[in-house]
């Protein structure tokens, strides 16, 4: 695995920092009305996502993922300031405005969603695994759910499949205890989702989804197991959500207590310790980031505040082309 050094904790710290205050930036503008629909927040799990942006292959690998989806194409490359524009529903977004918050996508930097639907990527995820090994280019598709589409059908049909043509896939479920607001110890007798790939012989197992190197370790292992073609590994990272299922979600089946207890190991808060206790950065190095950060957030709200919304046209323009139908020319 790539070094783990003082570079790489620092730009774990100002992305983790970047991800979580673009998210909350996200919020406020969903209470001001200006981010409409649904909205989920990633606040909380950012580990998952900083460990495995280190394993993975941006050239060529691949992420695909449910609707708590904002933060992983910035990871990716994607201008964050056409990712707050998608939300607000702005023709500058990711999708010209028309996906919004569970619908980022952006093709050119591997990131193929943003699903609305419960547990509809994992089937997709192990295709566009199986598209790279048609086509041989040796990138590996990162497909994650979340704990509640752990129980869907699709996930067996998947697992086995790609087992079967040992499919250059991870997957992996982010276990943050609550499917919308239902627990974990609540939707099967079972709590340790990572041992569903046994059923299939895949490899599987657990990791601390709250500390960015374990989620390396973890993700550089699976990784280099689907490039050399020895096909897919299952892992449940255990991680846990600060905010609710979504903005509309009023939280009555935990505690604020269960909520700040999880705070104490915080993922932001574990970096930002091996930073200051290793001397990779002083008090105001860090203080530089967090401001430089934070006027990055606001050029993203003011950046998709000031663009226009979509042209009618476009409505029209995104479905299909019809040649004989003259009355919607496309413009697209």
């Amino acid at each position: 695995m790539k070094e783990v050094t003082k570079e790489v904790y620092l730009k774990w710290y100002e992305d983790m920092l970047l991800w979580r205050k673009f998210e909350d930036k996200l919020a406020a503008l969903y209470i001001q009305q200006k981010v409409r629909g649904f909205l989920h927040l990633y606040n909380g799990q950012e580990a998952v996502l900083a460990g495995a942006l280190h394993a993975m292959d941006l050239t060529k690998d691949k992420m695909i993922t449910a609707y708590r989806n904002h933060v992983q194409p910035i990871g990716m490359g994607v201008d964050p300031r056409n990712v707050m524009a998608e939300l607000l529903g702005k023709a500058t977004g990711t999708s010209k405005g028309m996906g919004g918050s569970m619908h980022i996508f952006s093709k050119e930097h591997g990131f193929y969603g943003g699903h609305g639907i419960v547990g509809a990527q994992i089937p997709v995820g192990a295709g566009i695994a199986f598209a790279d090994k048609y086509f041989n280019t040796g990138g590996v598709t990162l497909t994650y759910f979340g704990d509640g589409a752990a129980r869907q059908g699709s996930l067996h049909e998947a697992f086995n499949m790609a087992m079967l043509w040992k499919l250059p896939v991870v997957f992996i479920v982010e276990n943050n205890g609550y499917a919308m607001g239902t627990s974990v110890e609540r939707t099967a007798n079972h709590t340790d989702i990572w041992k569903l790939g046994l059923g299939y012989e895949m490899p599987c197992g657990p990791v601390d989804g709250m500390n960015p190197v374990k989620v390396a370790e973890a993700m550089h292992e699976a990784i280099e197991r689907a490039r050399r073609g020895d096909g897919p590994t299952f892992l449940e990272m255990k991680t846990y959500r600060y905010r609710g299922h979504s903005m509309s979600d009023a939280q009555l089946y935990r505690s604020k207590e269960e909520v700040e207890e999880y705070k104490k190991i915080d993922p932001i808060t574990q970096v930002l310790d091996v930073i200051l206790d290793q001397k990779y950065a002083t008090e105001e190095e860090i203080e530089v980031i967090d401001q430089r950060v934070k006027d990055l957030v606001e050029e993203c709200a003011k950046f998709a505040e000031e663009s226009p919304y979509p042209d009618l046209q476009q409505l029209y323009d995104v479905v299909y082309a019809q040649e004989d139908y003259p009355f919607t020319p496309h413009k697209l």
